[in-house]
Protein backbone atom coordinates (compact mmCIF):
# COMPACT_ATOMS: atom_id res chain seq x y z
CA UNK A 1 0.00 0.00 0.00
CA UNK A 2 1.29 3.24 -0.55
CA UNK A 3 -0.44 6.03 1.76
CA UNK A 4 -0.91 4.35 5.38
CA UNK A 5 -4.64 3.24 6.16
CA UNK A 6 -4.11 5.20 9.67
CA UNK A 7 -5.68 8.82 9.13
CA UNK A 8 -5.58 10.05 12.40
CA UNK A 9 -6.99 13.34 11.41
CA UNK A 10 -10.21 11.49 10.51
CA UNK A 11 -11.39 11.51 14.45
CA UNK A 12 -10.53 15.62 13.97
CA UNK A 13 -12.73 16.40 11.28
CA UNK A 14 -15.70 17.96 13.48
CA UNK A 15 -15.82 19.13 16.85
CA UNK A 16 -18.37 16.22 17.61
CA UNK A 17 -15.96 13.73 16.37
CA UNK A 18 -12.93 15.51 18.52
CA UNK A 19 -15.29 15.54 21.84
CA UNK A 20 -16.24 11.61 20.96
CA UNK A 21 -12.52 10.77 21.62
CA UNK A 22 -11.29 13.50 23.92
CA UNK A 23 -9.16 11.65 26.76
CA UNK A 24 -8.66 14.46 29.15
CA UNK A 25 -11.66 16.68 30.28
CA UNK A 26 -11.34 19.98 32.58
CA UNK A 27 -14.24 20.93 34.65
CA UNK A 28 -15.13 23.28 37.51
CA UNK A 29 -15.14 20.73 39.85
CA UNK A 30 -11.67 19.94 39.57
CA UNK A 31 -10.34 23.92 40.84
CA UNK A 32 -9.67 25.04 43.92
CA UNK A 33 -9.87 28.82 44.72
CA UNK A 34 -6.85 30.41 46.54
CA UNK A 35 -8.00 33.33 49.03
CA UNK A 36 -6.09 35.73 50.93
CA UNK A 37 -7.69 37.23 54.10
CA UNK A 38 -6.56 39.91 55.81
CA UNK A 39 -7.68 42.03 59.53
CA UNK A 40 -10.16 45.33 59.01
CA UNK A 41 -13.16 45.89 57.24
CA UNK A 42 -14.43 46.59 53.80
CA UNK A 43 -10.55 45.82 53.19
CA UNK A 44 -9.76 44.75 49.34
CA UNK A 45 -6.45 45.61 48.45
CA UNK A 46 -5.29 44.81 44.77
CA UNK A 47 -1.81 42.57 44.46
CA UNK A 48 0.49 44.31 42.18
CA UNK A 49 2.36 41.01 41.36
CA UNK A 50 -1.08 39.03 40.57
CA UNK A 51 -3.50 41.17 38.49
CA UNK A 52 -6.86 40.48 39.75
CA UNK A 53 -5.68 38.96 42.81
CA UNK A 54 -6.88 40.69 46.63
CA UNK A 55 -6.14 40.67 50.05
CA UNK A 56 -9.47 40.78 51.35
CA UNK A 57 -11.25 41.30 55.05
CA UNK A 58 -13.80 38.61 56.11
CA UNK A 59 -16.88 40.62 54.14
CA UNK A 60 -15.71 40.49 51.05
CA UNK A 61 -14.03 37.02 51.65
CA UNK A 62 -17.41 35.99 51.72
CA UNK A 63 -18.31 37.76 48.63
CA UNK A 64 -15.55 35.82 46.83
CA UNK A 65 -16.64 32.74 48.02
CA UNK A 66 -20.35 33.15 46.92
CA UNK A 67 -18.91 33.91 43.31
CA UNK A 68 -16.74 30.91 43.42
CA UNK A 69 -19.82 29.07 44.64
CA UNK A 70 -22.15 30.66 41.93
CA UNK A 71 -19.70 29.63 39.19
CA UNK A 72 -19.68 26.10 40.16
CA UNK A 73 -16.39 25.93 42.05
CA UNK A 74 -16.77 23.68 45.31
CA UNK A 75 -13.71 24.86 47.44
CA UNK A 76 -11.54 27.85 48.67
CA UNK A 77 -8.03 27.50 50.08
CA UNK A 78 -7.40 30.50 52.64
CA UNK A 79 -3.85 31.95 53.35
CA UNK A 80 -4.09 34.47 56.20
CA UNK A 81 -2.56 37.81 56.52
CA UNK A 82 -1.55 38.11 59.97
CA UNK A 83 -2.50 41.39 62.35
CA UNK A 84 0.94 40.46 64.48
CA UNK A 85 3.97 38.43 64.31
CA UNK A 86 6.09 37.08 66.58
CA UNK A 87 9.67 34.30 65.91
CA UNK A 88 7.37 31.62 66.68
CA UNK A 89 3.93 32.80 64.61
CA UNK A 90 1.53 33.02 67.21
CA UNK A 91 -1.23 34.75 65.52
CA UNK A 92 -1.20 31.41 63.65
CA UNK A 93 -3.49 29.82 65.90
CA UNK A 94 -5.15 32.83 67.51
CA UNK A 95 -8.91 32.06 66.95
CA UNK A 96 -9.48 35.77 66.84
CA UNK A 97 -6.80 35.91 63.68
CA UNK A 98 -8.78 36.88 60.25
CA UNK A 99 -8.49 33.37 58.80
CA UNK A 100 -10.39 31.40 61.60
CA UNK A 101 -12.38 34.59 61.48
CA UNK A 102 -13.07 33.77 57.67
CA UNK A 103 -13.50 30.06 58.18
CA UNK A 104 -16.28 30.70 60.60
CA UNK A 105 -17.89 33.08 58.08
CA UNK A 106 -18.13 30.98 55.16
CA UNK A 107 -19.13 28.20 57.35
CA UNK A 108 -21.87 30.06 58.37
CA UNK A 109 -22.93 31.53 55.63
CA UNK A 110 -22.62 28.94 52.69
CA UNK A 111 -21.69 25.48 54.39
CA UNK A 112 -21.63 23.30 51.58
CA UNK A 113 -18.23 25.29 50.15
CA UNK A 114 -15.38 23.34 51.04
CA UNK A 115 -12.99 25.56 53.34
CA UNK A 116 -9.13 24.03 53.06
CA UNK A 117 -6.44 25.89 54.86
CA UNK A 118 -3.07 26.81 54.89
CA UNK A 119 -0.94 25.40 57.82
CA UNK A 120 1.88 26.87 57.83
CA UNK A 121 4.15 29.51 59.32
CA UNK A 122 5.70 31.86 57.18
CA UNK A 123 3.14 34.41 56.90
CA UNK A 124 3.18 34.88 60.84
CA UNK A 125 6.83 34.61 61.81
CA UNK A 126 8.51 37.93 61.57
CA UNK A 127 11.79 35.98 60.33
CA UNK A 128 9.55 34.85 57.45
CA UNK A 129 10.71 31.14 57.86
CA UNK A 130 7.95 28.17 57.88
CA UNK A 131 9.45 27.08 61.05
CA UNK A 132 10.71 27.99 64.54
CA UNK A 133 14.57 29.27 64.13
CA UNK A 134 17.36 29.53 66.60
CA UNK A 135 20.75 30.63 65.50
CA UNK A 136 20.09 30.30 62.31
CA UNK A 137 18.84 27.00 61.89
CA UNK A 138 14.83 25.90 61.15
CA UNK A 139 14.08 23.65 63.82
CA UNK A 140 11.88 20.83 62.27
CA UNK A 141 11.21 19.01 65.98
CA UNK A 142 10.25 21.89 67.66
CA UNK A 143 8.02 23.27 64.82
CA UNK A 144 5.71 20.46 64.42
CA UNK A 145 3.98 21.07 67.79
CA UNK A 146 3.09 24.62 67.00
CA UNK A 147 1.44 23.06 63.07
CA UNK A 148 -0.61 20.96 65.42
CA UNK A 149 -2.28 23.70 67.16
CA UNK A 150 -2.38 25.64 64.40
CA UNK A 151 -4.23 22.97 62.36
CA UNK A 152 -6.41 23.16 65.89
CA UNK A 153 -7.47 26.24 65.37
CA UNK A 154 -8.66 25.78 61.94
CA UNK A 155 -10.50 22.45 62.54
CA UNK A 156 -12.42 23.83 65.87
CA UNK A 157 -13.54 27.45 63.02
CA UNK A 158 -14.87 24.24 60.79
CA UNK A 159 -12.35 24.10 58.49
CA UNK A 160 -12.92 21.03 56.25
CA UNK A 161 -9.35 20.50 55.16
CA UNK A 162 -6.15 21.59 56.85
CA UNK A 163 -2.95 21.56 54.17
CA UNK A 164 0.55 21.23 55.59
CA UNK A 165 2.88 23.73 53.60
CA UNK A 166 5.91 23.81 55.54
CA UNK A 167 7.70 20.88 54.31
CA UNK A 168 8.98 19.95 58.03
CA UNK A 169 9.40 16.14 57.94
CA UNK A 170 6.46 14.21 59.84
CA UNK A 171 4.08 16.97 60.21
CA UNK A 172 1.46 14.96 58.71
CA UNK A 173 1.63 12.62 61.30
CA UNK A 174 1.41 15.12 63.97
CA UNK A 175 -1.08 17.10 62.34
CA UNK A 176 -2.99 13.94 62.15
CA UNK A 177 -2.53 12.72 66.06
CA UNK A 178 -3.31 16.17 67.12
CA UNK A 179 -6.70 16.01 65.09
CA UNK A 180 -7.49 12.54 65.92
CA UNK A 181 -7.26 13.13 69.23
CA UNK A 182 -9.16 15.97 69.65
CA UNK A 183 -12.34 14.51 67.91
CA UNK A 184 -11.53 16.02 64.69
CA UNK A 185 -11.17 12.35 62.87
CA UNK A 186 -13.14 13.22 60.10
CA UNK A 187 -11.06 16.45 59.09
CA UNK A 188 -9.07 15.26 55.70
CA UNK A 189 -5.27 16.51 55.10
CA UNK A 190 -4.21 17.67 51.82
CA UNK A 191 -0.34 17.57 52.15
CA UNK A 192 1.92 19.40 50.27
CA UNK A 193 3.93 16.30 49.73
CA UNK A 194 6.04 17.72 47.03
CA UNK A 195 6.90 21.58 47.60
CA UNK A 196 9.97 22.40 45.26
CA UNK A 197 12.35 25.78 46.31
CA UNK A 198 10.95 27.23 43.29
CA UNK A 199 11.46 30.82 42.13
CA UNK A 200 7.75 30.65 41.25
CA UNK A 201 6.65 31.94 44.42
CA UNK A 202 8.00 35.38 44.56
CA UNK A 203 4.11 36.86 43.88
CA UNK A 204 3.02 34.97 46.42
CA UNK A 205 5.60 36.79 49.28
CA UNK A 206 4.37 39.91 48.04
CA UNK A 207 1.11 39.03 48.46
CA UNK A 208 1.13 37.64 51.74
CA UNK A 209 4.11 39.15 53.26
CA UNK A 210 5.95 36.09 53.62
CA UNK A 211 9.72 36.40 52.79
CA UNK A 212 12.38 34.74 54.70
CA UNK A 213 14.20 37.89 56.19
CA UNK A 214 17.38 35.89 56.06
CA UNK A 215 18.87 33.24 53.85
CA UNK A 216 16.10 30.89 52.10
CA UNK A 217 14.12 27.43 52.22
CA UNK A 218 16.08 25.31 50.39
CA UNK A 219 16.71 23.25 53.55
CA UNK A 220 13.36 22.44 54.06
CA UNK A 221 11.47 22.79 50.30
CA UNK A 222 12.50 19.97 47.78
CA UNK A 223 15.52 20.71 45.06
CA UNK A 224 14.05 21.21 41.84
CA UNK A 225 16.42 18.37 40.43
CA UNK A 226 15.00 15.49 42.22
CA UNK A 227 12.16 13.36 41.14
CA UNK A 228 12.88 10.35 42.89
CA UNK A 229 12.86 12.38 46.40
CA UNK A 230 8.93 13.48 45.38
CA UNK A 231 8.15 10.12 45.64
CA UNK A 232 10.00 9.39 48.66
CA UNK A 233 7.81 12.30 50.13
CA UNK A 234 5.00 10.78 49.01
CA UNK A 235 4.76 7.65 50.13
CA UNK A 236 6.04 8.98 53.81
CA UNK A 237 3.00 11.47 53.60
CA UNK A 238 0.47 8.86 53.33
CA UNK A 239 2.05 6.63 55.25
CA UNK A 240 1.61 9.63 58.02
CA UNK A 241 -2.20 9.68 57.24
CA UNK A 242 -2.56 12.43 54.09
CA UNK A 243 -5.73 12.18 52.29
CA UNK A 244 -4.14 14.17 48.97
CA UNK A 245 -1.06 15.04 48.03
CA UNK A 246 0.30 17.93 46.39
CA UNK A 247 2.91 18.79 43.53
CA UNK A 248 3.81 22.39 43.82
CA UNK A 249 4.43 24.20 41.46
CA UNK A 250 2.69 22.41 38.49
CA UNK A 251 3.72 23.95 34.87
CA UNK A 252 7.63 23.04 35.70
CA UNK A 253 7.00 19.96 37.65
CA UNK A 254 4.20 17.85 35.21
CA UNK A 255 6.75 15.01 35.15
CA UNK A 256 6.34 14.45 38.85
CA UNK A 257 2.76 15.10 38.67
CA UNK A 258 2.71 12.46 36.49
CA UNK A 259 5.25 10.09 38.60
CA UNK A 260 2.99 10.87 41.42
CA UNK A 261 0.08 9.75 39.83
CA UNK A 262 0.78 6.48 38.38
CA UNK A 263 2.62 5.64 41.64
CA UNK A 264 -0.05 6.32 43.94
CA UNK A 265 -3.65 5.09 44.44
CA UNK A 266 -4.88 8.43 46.18
CA UNK A 267 -6.02 11.92 44.85
CA UNK A 268 -3.18 14.04 43.33
CA UNK A 269 -3.32 17.56 43.77
CA UNK A 270 -1.02 20.07 41.79
CA UNK A 271 -0.90 23.96 42.75
CA UNK A 272 -0.26 26.38 39.57
CA UNK A 273 1.66 28.86 41.87
CA UNK A 274 1.13 32.77 41.85
CA UNK A 275 4.11 33.38 39.36
CA UNK A 276 2.95 30.81 36.74
CA UNK A 277 -0.32 33.51 36.96
CA UNK A 278 1.56 36.45 36.92
CA UNK A 279 3.43 35.38 33.94
CA UNK A 280 0.74 34.56 31.31
CA UNK A 281 -1.22 37.62 33.55
CA UNK A 282 1.92 39.94 32.22
CA UNK A 283 2.06 37.77 28.80
CA UNK A 284 -2.14 38.68 27.83
CA UNK A 285 -1.85 42.46 28.96
CA UNK A 286 1.11 43.05 26.33
CA UNK A 287 -0.72 40.99 23.72
CA UNK A 288 1.75 38.33 23.44
CA UNK A 289 -1.19 35.57 24.30
CA UNK A 290 -4.55 35.09 24.13
CA UNK A 291 -5.53 34.56 27.86
CA UNK A 292 -8.06 32.27 27.85
CA UNK A 293 -7.23 30.00 25.73
CA UNK A 294 -3.80 30.32 27.16
CA UNK A 295 -5.26 29.40 30.93
CA UNK A 296 -7.25 26.75 29.44
CA UNK A 297 -4.73 24.85 27.70
CA UNK A 298 -2.58 25.23 30.46
CA UNK A 299 -5.33 23.82 33.01
CA UNK A 300 -6.00 21.02 31.03
CA UNK A 301 -2.27 20.38 30.78
CA UNK A 302 -2.45 20.00 34.45
CA UNK A 303 -5.04 18.03 34.65
CA UNK A 304 -4.02 15.75 31.60
CA UNK A 305 -0.19 15.28 33.68
CA UNK A 306 -2.55 13.49 36.71
CA UNK A 307 -3.81 16.12 38.93
CA UNK A 308 -7.43 15.22 40.16
CA UNK A 309 -7.66 19.27 42.08
CA UNK A 310 -6.41 22.06 40.41
CA UNK A 311 -5.36 25.08 42.69
CA UNK A 312 -5.37 27.71 40.68
CA UNK A 313 -5.49 31.80 40.82
CA UNK A 314 -7.20 31.56 37.55
CA UNK A 315 -10.27 29.80 38.82
CA UNK A 316 -12.72 32.32 38.91
CA UNK A 317 -11.91 33.26 34.84
CA UNK A 318 -11.76 29.36 34.32
CA UNK A 319 -14.77 28.46 35.37
CA UNK A 320 -16.53 31.53 33.10
CA UNK A 321 -14.80 30.39 30.28
CA UNK A 322 -15.06 26.46 30.72
CA UNK A 323 -19.09 26.45 29.73
CA UNK A 324 -18.10 28.08 26.44
CA UNK A 325 -14.90 26.10 25.29
CA UNK A 326 -15.17 22.84 23.79
CA UNK A 327 -12.16 21.03 24.59
CA UNK A 328 -13.52 21.27 28.06
CA UNK A 329 -16.66 21.29 30.30
CA UNK A 330 -18.05 22.17 33.37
Amino acid sequence: MGFPQQRPRRLRRTEMLRQMVRETRLEVKDLVYPLFVTGGHGVKEHIGAMPGIFRMSVENICKEVKEAKDLGIPAVLLFGIPTYKDPVGSSASDPDEPVQQAIRAIKDEYPEIIVITDVCLCEYTDHGHCGIVKDGEVLNDATLEILAEVALSHAAAGADIVAPSDMMDGRVAALRQALDGEGYSHIAIISYAVKYASAFYGPFREAAGSAPQFGDRCSYQMDPANIREALKETFQDLAEGADVVMVKPALPYLDVIRAVKENTHCPVAAYNVSGEYAMLKAAAANGWLDEKKAVLEKLLAIKRAGADLIFSYHAKDAARWLVDNPAVER
